[in-house]
């Protein structure tokens, strides 16, 4: 358990660094569809979205642990598709450069969730 933290940590470090090339780097205007118009993606949502995940992540892990013996499995079943209905998210980009950017955020956070958490699990 001495690893979650840190993979959640990893996770928000992998998302802020696709951030801070598509956007302060590349100019990309990293933006989404919301409500009633659009919402800036800034770097302080980045490190709560992806932190969140994280620890919804842990907290399900941590629950299948006590209920089950193949939690590690059922984990990395739920995570993964977990992922792939995420990457319906950033449909909701403004343009190419916000949906390629989010989706690349996506799965930055993803893999290493997926894996790091998957390493911590009890077999």
């Amino acid at each position: 358990m001495t690893r979650r933290l840190p993979t959640i940590a990893v996770a928000v470090a992998a998302t802020l660094a696709v951030w801070l090339v598509a956007v302060p780097i590349a100019g990309v205007d990293l933006a989404a569809r919301g409500g009633a118009g659009t919402i800036a993606v800034g770097p302080v949502a980045v490190v709560i979205a992806t932190a969140v995940a994280g620890l919804a992540g842990w907290a399900l892990l941590a629950v299948l642990e006590r209920l089950t013996r193949r939690a590690r499995a059922i984990w990395t079943a739920v995570a993964a598709a977990v992922l792939m209905l995420s990457l319906l998210g950033p449909l909701g980009g403004v343009n190419a450069g916000s949906q390629l950017t989010l989706a690349l955020m996506h799965l930055a956070a993803g893999a290493v969730i997926i894996f790091g958490m998957r390493g911590t699990a009890t077999r």
